[in-house]
């Protein structure tokens, strides 16, 4: 029997690992993703301003895994009635499967968007962005506008900004970061003292924040909004996401035991989950690394049916969050139960929380590659 795990970031590498324990030692485990890397998504922002980020942030998955077989290849579709998927080098038939393939940038259609901005999804996105900003600097400045103030786009905004600052001077030149967001709020749908705090912190790199508006479309060097148009020379887009082009690009909706049938199961951003409460979870790191435990049962629970010829039985996932981090520039915003945090405390609960995964999920030198950035020292194995 074959159990398939699609994609290798949070939540098919977290799935994939505890598969490797719990699932009977004769099922074959194959873990594909089209780039054969982990990539710590979460940190992917911080690449540009320190590009030897992306070495700590990449990590093969051979290294990763154990028992499980990776597959380097590109998911293309996924025939469910026939439990099989088509990959860019072949077929792979499964038993069980797990669709953690992630999500990809959402243009929601609006034009020129996707022709002239950039999204940060991948790290070539990074390295275009920093590579983008550098030749902006070169030419004496000007203005660098972050589509979408969700925390992708707070982050971005803030290593941005704290780039200008860093480098501006040196270069003569003068650069202005202006972040967008459609809601009437920074980070919308966080608490309210989340966000005052994250718009303070924004504030305090002189990142010019305009909430309420809306893109309507984008050309070279103008961007079109519901109230105007707003000149640029830099566009980032963070303005949402879509599911797999392996779904049809949607994020399928599926319930509380993860199901998109009864062989099948959408893990992580790939889908759009409705947990036991009714609540819609969240399209983040933290969310998809949750919903694995229950994934991994419920994906067990499909072998041991099909073994003992009984209809299966599934788990059902609530998701519960012990807070909420986001890094801007150099400080962070921090949120345990109702108390926030900023700054040093704030970037030290971040940091050791992003730690802890590398270490647990990840690997000992990826944890203290990033825990050296921080450090600015070396700690290398």
């Amino acid at each position: 029997m074959r159990v398939a795990v699609l994609g290798g970031g949070y939540a098919g590498l977290v799935l994939t690992r505890k598969l490797e324990a719990e699932l009977p030692a004769d099922v074959d485990l194959v873990l594909v993703d089209d780039t054969g890397e982990h990539l710590v998504q979460h940190e992917l922002h911080r690449a540009i301003r320190e590009p030897d980020y992306f070495d700590a942030i990449t990590i093969p998955l051979g290294e990763l895994v154990e028992r499980a077989t990776v597959r380097e290849a590109r998911v293309e579709s996924i025939d469910r009635e026939s439990r099989e998927v088509d990959l860019d080098d072949g077929t792979l038939e499964y038993d069980a499967c797990a669709v953690c393939l992630g999500a990809r940038a959402d243009f929601h259609g609006i034009g020129g968007v996707r022709e002239h901005a950039t999204p940060l999804k991948r790290p070539s996105h990074a390295r275009d962005i920093r590579a983008e900003f550098l030749a902006l600097l070169d030419a004496g400045g000007g203005t660098v506008v972050v589509g979408g103030a969700g925390l992708s786009g707070v982050q971005t905004a803030g290593e941005l900004a704290a780039l200008a600052e860093e480098s501006g001077a040196e270069a003569g030149a003068h650069v202005d970061v202006v972040l967008l967001e459609r809601d009437d709020d920074v980070a919308p749908g966080f608490p309210g003292n989340f966000r005052d705090a994250v718009r303070d912190e924004l504030r305090a790199l002189s990142v010019g924040v305009r909430t309420g508006v809306e893109v309507v479309g984008a050309g070279p060097d103008e961007i079109e909004l519901d109230g105007g148009a707003l000149p640029y020379d830099q566009f980032v887009w963070t303005g949402g996401v879509r599911g797999p082009d392996a779904l049809g690009g949607k994020r399928q909706d599926v319930n509380a035991t993860l199901a998109l049938d009864d062989h099948t199961f959408a893990v992580g951003d790939a889908a759009r989950v409705f947990d036991a409460e009714g609540e819609v979870a969240p399209a983040s790191a933290q969310a998809a690394v949750r919903a694995t435990p229950v994934a991994a049962r419920n994906v067990c629970e499909v072998i041991a049916a099909e073994r003992e010829a009984y209809e299966p039985r599934f788990d059902q996932w609530t998701f519960e969050t012990p807070g909420w981090f986001i890094s801007v520039g150099d400080s962070a915003v921090a949120q345990l139960g109702p108390e926030v945090f900023t700054g040093r405390m704030a970037n030290v609960v971040k940091s050791s929380v992003g730690l802890t995964y590398l270490a647990d999920h990840g690997s000992l030198r990826g944890a203290l590659d990033v825990l050296g950035h921080e450090l600015g020292e070396d700690l290398s194995l």
